[in-house]
């Protein structure tokens, strides 16, 4: 629950259900405890979950089967949820009494210290989460809307207020670069939106890490990157361009593997519109996502060419690995 959305008292009311013993309590301690308990008084001590899940114990409950909706023994409260369960069995009758006050005196300290600790988590992360939003609001209050929230990287309004500057003041040539994620609809698909922003904001990274300080990079689009490059020199555009490829290749990370397409023209004349340059650049970016399937294909076929090395297939047989059927 995010800083803005939740109010803090109904966050507290209703993240503790997404709470187990082990977020609240040292559960090795309380074994000790319970195994001083058991020694010293001969009771046998069970606290299971809220479900009755056992997590704590000292004594025989082997056979033992926690029913907490018949028979809860007595409720561990936190946020005015049931969070766990204790259960004893007292070894006699002589003792019996001041034992069961010892046992809901322990009830009561799990309740408090629970609900403490409860608190303090909670309010310790909601306290981060105000700093980083606080943090957001004066870097968006500082740049405005120059500035992609997301990745850093200038927003596609203000990206193109640049661009009209830039045909105005008749630079040229400029190269002119379009960058578009391979696969973000099928992380966003199987990953969900935290894990596709992230992708976007490791490209936009690899972007801004591998440009000179004034080129001028905006992402235009969920996906989509354009990028200018005044005045190049030779081969520069096209360096830079093998440099953000080589960047995703060796990228590391244990889920997502940043894969990107690009296209590049160039602006050779201050005649020449902007968005009619991006527009070829754009073709050309799906050119090269379409050579790139093409490569990985090939690759797949050399390598199963090499596994059915001396199987016989009717003449010059290959493998359409769109199709799974082969072809001749």
């Amino acid at each position: 629950m995010a800083y803005g959305s939740v109010p803090l008292e109904k966050r507290l009311r209703e993240n503790i259900k997404n709470y187990r013993l082990e977020n609240l309590y040292d559960l090795e301690k309380i074994q000790k405890s319970f195994r001083n308990l058991h020694t010293a008084l001969g009771v046998e001590l069970l606290l299971t979950q809220r479900h009755g899940e056992k997590a704590v114990s000292a004594g025989d409950f082997a056979a033992f089967l926690p029913d907490v909706v018949s028979d809860p023994g007595r409720k561990i409260r936190v946020a005015d949820r049931t969070v766990g369960h204790l259960y004893a069995k007292p070894a006699g009758a002589d003792n019996e009494q001041a034992v069961e006050a010892v046992l809901d005196d322990l009830a009561a300290l799990f309740s408090s210290l629970g609900e403490k600790q409860y608190r303090f988590r909670e309010t310790a992360i909601y306290a981060d989460e105000l700093e980083e939003a606080l943090e957001k609001d004066r870097y968006q209050a500082k740049h405005g809307e120059h500035v992609d929230t997301l990745t850093g990287l200038l927003g596609r309004t203000y990206f193109d207020a640049r661009l009209t500057r830039l045909k105005e003041t008749g630079t040229a040539p400029n190269a002119l670069i379009c960058v578009n994620i391979n696969d973000w609809k099928f992380v966003n698909g199987h990953f969900g939106d935290e894990e596709s922003d992230r992708l976007i904001r490791i490209v936009a990274d690899i972007l801004k890490k591998e440009a000179k300080p004034e080129y001028l990079i905006g992402r235009v689009d969920g996906d989509v990157f354009y990028i200018v490059i005044e005045a190049p020199e030779e081969g520069e555009a096209r360096d830079y361009c093998s440099r953000i490829k080589e960047a995703c290749q060796v990228y590391e990370d244990a889920v997502l593997a940043p894969s990107v397409a690009i296209g590049m023209v160039t602006r050779l004349s201050v005649e020449e519109d902007f968005y009619q340059c991006f527009s070829e650049a754009e073709y050309e970016m799906f050119r090269d996502k379409f050579d790139e399937t093409d490569r990985i294909f090939e690759k797949i076929h050399r390598f199963v060419s090499r596994l059915t090395t001396g199987i016989n297939l009717p003449g010059d047989t290959r493998i359409d690995f769109r199709t799974g059927k082969f072809f001749q």
